[in-house]
């Protein structure tokens, strides 16, 4: 990162972390499936976290809840909605989804260690593959920023590391992709494609690499851009 206040006041971060004792991470690293994150409270001393599960067959989500609740880094779970299943399994890629809440240890939450320090979550925090990925918008100029991350590695002895940086002034976020427009796996699969460059020209990054990034095959990846593309584009496919 080069020194120096951003335009604009402040910066738009997205960061790719790992760290010790976290139940998101093992769970997301031993299954193919993901999470995404929409807020961590402090509940009687404990964390409660209200997440998304997603996956790309039923069974893999099965196999995702069973983790969370076998895991010993967490104490509670439970459902907040009906999970979006078909009996055949045949599912669109992604459409298998369970919202959930659950309760664990706040010393192994990095929620409190980024948010203290003025990292504010722009959007739900991805968890896939045994890392997190945080879009986070920050007031502070980029020396202050890298001593703060700084701070995080040591304090939470994580790997934290910087994927993009840029003005708040740019605008760029996935804010703008609101979950009525897109599934939560579109949203990913779009988000990644365009922070990575898919979009430019010429492209700064191909479909091969972005599918092996998330994990799935380049057909697969190819029909969820084509779908959410058809939906930002007004076609309304499902």
């Amino acid at each position: 990162m080069d020194d120096g206040p951003t335009a604009g006041g402040g910066s738009r971060l997205t960061l790719d972390i790992w760290h010790p004792n976290c139940w998101t991470l093992e769970v997301t690293e031993a299954v193919p499936a993901g999470l995404l994150g929409h807020g961590v409270h402090h509940v009687e001393g404990r964390a409660r976290g209200r997440f998304t599960a997603y996956a790309d067959s039923t069974a893999d989500l099965d196999a995702l809840l069973a983790a969370i609740e076998d895991s010993p880094l967490t104490e509670a779970v439970w459902s907040v909605d009906g999970p979006r299943t078909v009996d055949d399994e045949a599912l669109a890629p992604g459409s298998a989804t369970q919202g959930l809440v659950v309760v664990y240890d706040l010393d192994n939450s990095i929620n409190d260690a980024l948010v203290s320090r003025g990292f504010i979550p722009d959007e739900p925090v991805r968890m896939v593959g045994g890392r997190e990925y945080w879009t986070v918008v920050v007031d502070r100029d980029r020396t202050a920023v890298r001593a703060a991350l700084d701070e995080i590695r040591d304090e939470m002895d994580a790997d934290v590391r910087v994927e993009h940086i840029a003005p708040l002034s740019d605008g760029v976020g996935s804010g703008m992709l609101t979950p009525d427009v897109l599934s939560e796996r579109q949203r990913e699969v779009f988000d990644l494609a365009r922070k990575r460059g898919y979009y430019e020209w010429p492209r700064e990054v191909s479909a091969a690499d972005l599918a092996d990034e998330l994990g799935v095959s380049k057909p697969t990846l190819l029909e969820h851009l084509r779908k959410a593309e058809a939906k930002l584009l007004g076609g309304g496919e499902e």
